[in-house]
C-alpha cells in the first residue's frame, strides 16, 4: 500500500529522503562527543626476555605457562603471542569494546604474577613488562 503511493511519487520520496539526510545532519551535528560510542578495542601487551633462549625454548619455558594463566580473564576476546630467536616473547591480550583499560591491565598483571613461579629464573630477574596499548581502530 504504502509502497504504491511513493512509487507513484518519486519526487515526494526524493524530498522525504533529503529531509530525513538533513535531520541526522543536524542531529549528528548537535550530538555532544561525550555521548558517542566507544570503538576501540582495549588492548594489553606482556613482554619479556629469555636471554640466549630458542624460539622454541621460549615457547615452551616462558609462553605456554603465562598462556596458560590469561587464558580466560574476564572480557578477553583473543590473545597473539610471538616467540622470537633472540629470546624476547611477546602476548596481545585483546579486550572487548567497553573494558576499562586499567582493570584489563590490573587483571592481566595479577594471572601474569601468578604464572612467575613457573618460569625461568633469568626471566623472573629480569621481569615481564605488562602494559596498556593505544589502539587506533
Amino acid at each position: 500500500m504504502f509502497s504504491r503511493f511513493f512509487i507513484e511519487r518519486p519526487v515526494l520520496s526524493n524530498v522525504l529522503a533529503l529531509v530525513m539526510i538533513l535531520i541526522g545532519a543536524v542531529a549528528l551535528l548537535r550530538l555532544p562527543v561525550s555521548q558517542y560510542p566507544t570503538s576501540r578495542r582495549r588492548r594489553v601487551s606482556v613482554t619479556s626476555r629469555y636471554p640466549g633462549a630458542s624460539a622454541k625454548t621460549v615457547m615452551e619455558t616462558v609462553a605456554l605457562p603465562i598462556e596458560q594463566q590469561v587464558n580466560g580473564v574476564q572480557g578477553m576476546l583473543y590473545m597473539q603471542s610471538t616467540s622470537a630467536s633472540d629470546g624476547s616473547y611477546s602476548l596481545i591480550v585483546t579486550f572487548a569494546i567497553g573494558t576499562d583499560p586499567n582493570m584489563a591491565q590490573v587483571l592481566v598483571q595479577n594471572r601474569v604474577s601468578a604464572a612467575l613461579a613457573q618460569l625461568p629464573q633469568s626471566v623472573q630477574v629480569q621481569g615481564i613488562n605488562v602494559q596498556k596499548k593505544s589502539t587506533r581502530s
